[in-house]
């Protein structure tokens, strides 16, 4: 969900063109290279990008992603694509691109894309403590890998990133109401200088390369166990990032849910306590960024009509709503990881 464009995007197609990418596209784009399509195609749940499940002639489907233009460049996506390797060939679960004429990264007529493997499973179970460890001890082993190198082309998940730039463009956008603004803009100041603070605490975390957007639906059980989904969001990130999400956001469960992930993540990976001080700060985060991402892709035809609730009175006092609720959580003492 990033908001902010890239660096020297290497594509000549526009955000119309991109969204009239249609079937026929799609097909003559896998063709091209090589696949005998049965004229099976599928849309699969993406917003940011374009996916399909394509059905092939006598062999397994395929999942096609079509990359949208002017987010991520060439070096950015093969970052992501090279970390993919990186993983399997660790032994690490992830769904990896596959290559096709030497290369990941392929582009028909303009369009970016790449081919994966069709691999089935469902969600994980979060209130599952047995499928909790197995998760946490996957993102300990991919965390192993993350550290070994930086990203040196995708940007970092941090407070500019994901908080001082959304919310800039929310407040030039012109979408949010104008008896909001102010309201809006003193809140969200208020929120980053405190983010700082619990930055600080945190003791400046070491940033390492990680999924970025590890929630529920980018983490399937099969048959074979868990495997790892889309990093199309992968960045430079404290560990935590990967973490926080599989936990509830409250309740009496959230201690002892903590302590089953960590103990399970540590027993392949290291981790500084200090890092739970950005819990409520990285969800701080992700709030305001998801708020900017909606608001960028509003041109975007898809979007009102996957959200047709965004862009409204209500939906921008709610968000004000939500962001106050994070600045009360914001001051709470960080959990404690009961060993």
């Amino acid at each position: 969900m990033s908001t902010e464009p890239p660096a020297n995007p290497t594509t000549n197609l526009s955000a119309t063109d991109y969204a009239q990418l249609g079937p026929e596209q799609v097909l003559q784009a896998a063709e091209h290279f090589g696949l005998s399509v049965d004229g099976h195609l599928l849309a699969l749940n993406s917003f940011e990008n374009r996916v399909y499940k394509v059905g092939l002639v006598d062999a397994d489907s395929m999942v096609i992603k079509f990359y949208r233009p002017n987010r991520w460049n060439d070096a950015q996506i093969l970052e992501e694509h090279q970390y993919s390797a990186a993983l399997a060939d660790a032994e690490i679960p992830v769904i990896a691109p596959l290559e096709i004429e030497s290369q990941t990264l392929l582009q028909h007529n303009n369009f970016r894309f790449a081919i994966f493997p069709c691999v089935g499973g469902r969600a994980p179970d979060l209130e599952n403590f047995d499928q909790l460890k197995q998760l946490a001890r996957l993102l300990g082993r991919l965390h192993m890998v993350g550290a070994e190198r930086p990203f040196v082309d995708r940007p970092a998940l941090d407070i500019e990133t994901f908080g001082t730039r959304p919310r800039e463009y929310v407040l030039n956008s012109q979408l949010l109401p104008r008896e909001l603004e102010t309201v809006y803009q003193d809140l969200t100041q208020d929120l980053l200088t405190n983010i700082t603070v619990n930055y600080q605490r945190a003791g400046n975390p070491e940033l390492i390369r990680c999924h970025g957007d590890c929630h529920a639906g980018n983490l399937l059980i099969g048959s074979q166990g868990p495997h790892i989904v889309d990093l199309d969001d992968a960045r430079m990130a404290p560990r935590v990032q990967d973490l926080w999400m599989l936990l509830p956001g409250e309740g009496d469960d959230f201690d002892a849910t903590l302590t089953v992930i960590l103990d399970a993540y540590t027993e392949f990976s290291h981790f500084d306590a200090r890092e739970l001080h950005l819990i409520e700060a990285l969800r701080t985060l992700r709030i305001i960024h998801y708020y900017a991402w909606l608001a960028r892709r509003w041109d975007d035809p898809a979007f009102p009509i996957a959200f047709p609730w965004f862009n409204s009175q209500r939906c921008w006092e709610e968000h004000i709503l939500a962001l106050r609720e994070q600045a009360a959580k914001l001051y709470e003492p960080a959990p404690l990881w009961l060993r």
